[in-house]
């Protein structure tokens, strides 16, 4: 059973919309578990103090290594990958959500403030990572982000596991358009093809829409996917070439 254990300083906010429909289901039928850790309560002094200002001068306040350590050292599980969600981290993508679905178990920790005192990082070989290119306020929705991408790759959690296969990134191009009924809304009709009972149409056409979109919104994903598809063509040249 793949396990999320999310440090935080508001354990009230979990599991939140990871209690609702298929991942709610699936958590009810112990397909995963969520553990959630109240980083507050490894504070020692009465005022259960977990930040301060930093060294140095600047503004707001830092997550003390102290207090953030004791905490995880109470509560993680032996070899299990600890994740501080940050802006300044690698960035998350569908590739690591695949590797992070293969983990037993993971540990995500919801910053707050101006961060962590740096040290935490090092001595407990924390990796950061980044949803995107912009600050929250907190780590939880970046959590919840990062809890649902890989959820719904875990066996049995969705209800079709046929419909991750034509994804967005999947296949490092963006999903194309999709369509249902009614088949004429507000004078728009749904594309001929999709309509023409023939499957191998049907897939040249969204190959060719999935292309399209993804030159012009994701010309990065583009010249990559581009890359990949030259390198198998060479790779099956030199192959046929060597025989």
């Amino acid at each position: 059973m793949w396990q999320a254990q999310v440090f935080t300083l508001y354990p009230e906010v979990f599991p939140g919309p990871l209690s609702k429909g298929l991942y709610g289901k699936a958590l009810s039928n112990n397909l995963w578990k969520l553990k959630v850790v109240n980083i507050r309560d490894a504070a020692d002094d009465k005022h259960k103090t977990v930040d301060d200002t930093p060294y140095g001068g600047g503004s707001g306040m830092l997550l003390k290594a102290d207090v953030l350590a004791k905490s995880l050292d109470e509560n993680k599980n032996e070899s299990e990958r600890i994740l501080y969600l940050s802006p300044k981290g690698k960035k998350f993508d569908q590739n690591l959500a695949k590797e992070l679905a293969n983990e037993k178990s993971l540990s995500l920790i919801c910053g707050h403030f101006e961060g962590v005192d740096e040290r935490i990082l090092s001595t407990r070989n924390i990796e950061e990572i980044s949803i995107g290119d912009y600050v929250l306020s907190g780590g939880e929705s970046a959590a919840y982000v990062v809890i649902d991408s890989i959820l719904r790759l875990l066996p049995g959690v969705l209800g079709n596991e046929n419909s991750k296969l034509d994804e967005t990134f999947e296949n490092g191009l963006l999903e194309y358009p999709q369509y249902t009924k009614p088949q004429i809304w507000e004078e728009k009709a749904v594309p001929d093809v999709l309509l023409s009972g023939d499957h191998n149409k049907i897939k040249h056409w969204r190959l060719s829409q999935s292309e399209a979109i993804t030159r012009v919104r994701r010309p990065d994903l583009w010249e990559n996917s581009n890359y990949q598809l030259q390198l198998c063509a060479w790779q099956l040249f030199l192959h046929i070439f060597q025989q």
